[in-house]
This record gives C-alpha cells, sequence and structure tokens, in this order.
C-alpha cells in the first residue's frame, strides 16, 4: 500500500529536506520509475549529466541513492516516495540493480549471528557491581562539588570539569557525566554563565546525592534516579509491566535530534480523553534512517506502556491502529501549560524538556525577544536560537495554535495549526 504525502513528510530529517524533496518530486526529473510489491526505484537527473539511481524499500523502511548526500532519506529519495504518493510511479519489474541491493541487504540481516542466552545470575551479578561502582563514582562527584564550590565558581576551568566528566564515565554513571559536560560547556560563556553553572551543578549535586540513597527512596523516584543516572531499562519489561493507557492520542509534535554516532527522534503524544502526554523515542546510528513513526497532525487510537518514573513521560507503543489526520486541536492557556510543566518538574527535578499545546496564541516581538501571547495576555518566551519567521509566516501574526518543547532556555516550537491546515515548524 503506498505511503500517503504525510508519512513520506514525517520520513525527512528537517523541513528543509522535506520541501527539496518535494520539489524532486516531477516526473520530468525521472527516468526508469517502477514499485514492485516491495521496492520503488528511478533514476534523478541532477546536475549536469549526472543520473542518481534511488530505491526506496517501503518495509524497512530504507533507501538507496547514489548521490553524495549525507543526510538518510536524501532529497532524491523523498521526490521518489512523494512520486509514489502522488501515484505517479507506475507498476514494473525490479532491474537488476535493485535486486542485488535488496538481496545484499538480506544477506547482511540473516548474517547477523544470535545473541548469547541470558544467564540471570550473571546479569544479577553485573547489575550489583555496577550499581557499587556508580555509588561510589556519585560520592566521589559529591566530594568534588563540595570542593568547588569553597573555592568559588569564577575559578572553575572546563578542562577539570570534563576530566572529572571522565571519571564518571568510568564509574558507569553516564548521566553524571553528560550533566559535568554540559556544565562545562557553560563556562565563560555569557554575563549569566555562573548562575547557569550554579544551577546544573545543584541539580548534579542532588542527583548524587540521590544516587548513593537508591534503596531508601520510593519505587518511582528510584526509577528517575536510576534513568538519569543512565541506568538501561529493558523494553520488554516496559511492555510486560509498564503502567498501559489507551486513548485517542494526537502527534502533536515530531522532531529530530542528530548527534556525531546517533540521530534521535521525539514525538510528542497527547492523549484526548486522558490529557496525558507522552513521549516516544526512536534511534538509528548516523547515516541510517530512523524507523517509521507517527506522523504530526495525525491522531492514532492504541495503547502506551510508559516507563516508570516520578513523573512518567517516556512511553512505548504497545499497540496502534493507523494514523489518520487529524484537525486542530483543543490547547491550553500559557498558565495551564506552566502549572502541568511545574507538577512535572516538581516530581522530576532533573526534566530537560517538557510537550505544550498551546492554544490561540500569537507571536509578538518584544525588547527582549519573541514571545507567544494567549488572549489571557500571559507569555511564554521563544527560546534564543529559534527562528521565528516560520511561525510568522503562517500565523502573520494572528492566533494560531502551537505545539513545541518547553524548556529553561525557553519555548521551541514544531508545529502550528492554521484552522484544519497543519504545520511542522
Amino acid at each position: 500500500m503506498p505511503w500517503s504525502v504525510e508519512d513520506v513528510r514525517a520520513l525527512a530529517p528537517d523541513p528543509t529536506s522535506a520541501a527539496a524533496g518535494r520539489a524532486q518530486a516531477q516526473a520530468d526529473r525521472w527516468t526508469g520509475l517502477g514499485a514492485s510489491d516491495a521496492a520503488v526505484w528511478g533514476a534523478c537527473r541532477g546536475r549536469g549529466e549526472a543520473e542518481y539511481l534511488t530505491c526506496v524499500e517501503p518495509a524497512g523502511p530504507a533507501f538507496r541513492c547514489s548521490c553524495p548526500s549525507r543526510k538518510v532519506p536524501c532529497k532524491h529519495a523523498l521526490g521518489l516516495a512523494f512520486l509514489w504518493a502522488d501515484g505517479a510511479v507506475p507498476a514494473g519489474e525490479e532491474p537488476q540493480w535493485v535486486a542485488a541491493w535488496r538481496a545484499g541487504r538480506g544477506e547482511r540481516r540473516r548474517g547477523r549471528p544470535p545473541g548469547p542466552p541470558r544467564d540471570p545470575e550473571a546479569a544479577a551479578r553485573r547489575a550489583e557491581r555496577r550499581g557499587e561502582r556508580v555509588a561510589a563514582g556519585a560520592a566521589e562527584l559529591r566530594e568534588w562539588l563540595a570542593d568547588r564550590i569553597r573555592g568559588g565558581l569564577a575559578g572553575a576551568a572546563a578542562d577539570e570539569v570534563h576530566g572529572v566528566a571522565a571519571r564518571m564515565v568510568d564509574a558507569q554513571a553516564p548521566g553524571l557525566a553528560s550533566g559535568l559536560r554540559r556544565a562545562a560547556a557553560l563556562i565563560g560563556q555569557g554575563r549569566d554563565w555562573p548562575g547557569l553553572l550554579l544551577t546544573e551543578l545543584a541539580l548534579l549535586h542532588v542527583l548524587a546525592e540521590a544516587a548513593t540513597r537508591l534503596p531508601e527512596l520510593p519505587d518511582d523516584l528510584a526509577a528517575t534516579v536510576r534513568a538519569r543516572l543512565g541506568f538501561p531499562v529493558d523494553t520488554a519489561e516496559v511492555l510486560a509491566t509498564g503502567e498501559r493507557v489507551t486513548d485517542e492520542w494526537l502527534v502533536a509534535a515530531v522532531t529530530d535530534e542528530v548527534g556525531e554516532r546517533l540521530t534521535t527522534r521525539r514525538t510528542w503524544l497527547r492523549g484526548r480523553t486522558s490529557g496525558r502526554p507522552a513521549l516516544v523515542l526512536a534511534f538509528a546510528p548516523f547515516g541510517r534512517p530512523l524507523p517509521r513513526t507517527f506522523p504530526a497532525g495525525h491522531a492514532v487510537r492504541g495503547t502506551l506502556a510508559f516507563y516508570p518514573g516520578a513523573a512518567p513521560l517516556r512511553a512505548l507503543v504497545a499497540d496502534a491502529d493507523e494514523p489518520v489526520r487529524a484537525g486542530r486541536p483543543a490547547g491550553d492557556p500559557v498558565g495551564t501549560a506552566l502549572a502541568r510543566y511545574a507538577d512535572a518538574l516538581g516530581a522530576d527535578p532533573w526534566l530537560e524538556r517538557w510537550p505544550v499545546l498551546l492554544a490561540d496564541v500569537a507571536p509578538v516581538a518584544e525588547e527582549e525577544g519573541w514571545v507567544l501571547v494567549d488572549p489571557e495576555g500571559a507569555a511564554l518566551p521563544l527560546a534564543d536560537r529559534v527562528d521565528p519567521w516560520p511561525l510568522l509566516a503562517v500565523s502573520a501574526g494572528a492566533p494560531v495554535t502551537v505545539a513545541g518543547e518547553w524548556s529553561t532556555a525557553g519555548l521551541r516550537p514544531l508545529t502550528c495549526w492554521d484552522g484544519d491546515r497543519v504545520v511542522r515548524l
């Protein structure tokens, strides 16, 4: 079954790639177009006399293109998928290069050796040893933080902080190491860096203190602390024992974050009946396509299994129907959105970002930057690095519904609705 145009747009690594792919979806730019039950293919005319052989395997999804782009999928693969969604690709027999590529993918999948059988007793011993190392690392971090505060933040050096972060990696506490690296990046940056650094270090001190008292904590708070420290949680266990919520889920926003080794996709959901927010994460090694996820602006009926925690947010999709296009959702005024955030932050002080769905907010320029103002006059500032013009181009200054991520840095809009028209920002 061909994808919809929204399905294709949701696979784009960013809005710019989606627009570039749409521009490639012109039949006169392609030769040798064809589609089978398992693949779609064609050759796209590039600059000069270059032709890029492009193939999409929808079941993966997987993409192959001979162009030099490092983005996956590239604009040619997106253009081919858009043509297929438009019904402009005829049925045909797979050419040899397509069959060879698909056969190679199958061989690589079949060639993966099975993992060794799990030994529960050995796993328990490894977990115990790791817990001891993390507790020792947390105790060391507490001592270093006390010494640093006594010595004053003015003498803090990034190299020193990175050195402590390396010791936390050795202690198998990646959450503490990440926090220290964030702290190191703040040193000397802007006039307010001492205050921001103190905030980051204070949160690290609370986390380190909690790490040394895990057996004393309530189960939900202990689960939050373990997650923040970087302890893995088995997905099978979440699906088997996690809290389950069945609802019609609005796909409020989808955003990709590209790192040096890993691409992360955050899909923010909101239950229509429960009003509950949920975060579904997907990962892919750099240069590999992300798994197909729900497109923004759609709704899906299904059941989510939530990870344990004091403020459960991350979830796995236990089962779901096919997503359908949704109309303009009912959002919250700014005051309600902030109250929800305050409740979540009270339960999980290490919360990095929180989803908001704001109703009838208008972008307004103020002396200190852009803000979104609701009909009651309450406002949320946009983050400093956010470009307000895509949102302004949709709203033209009029009120719109906006979904985005709120953090201490400000609001990052990700989706907006102009009437029933949804735009991924």
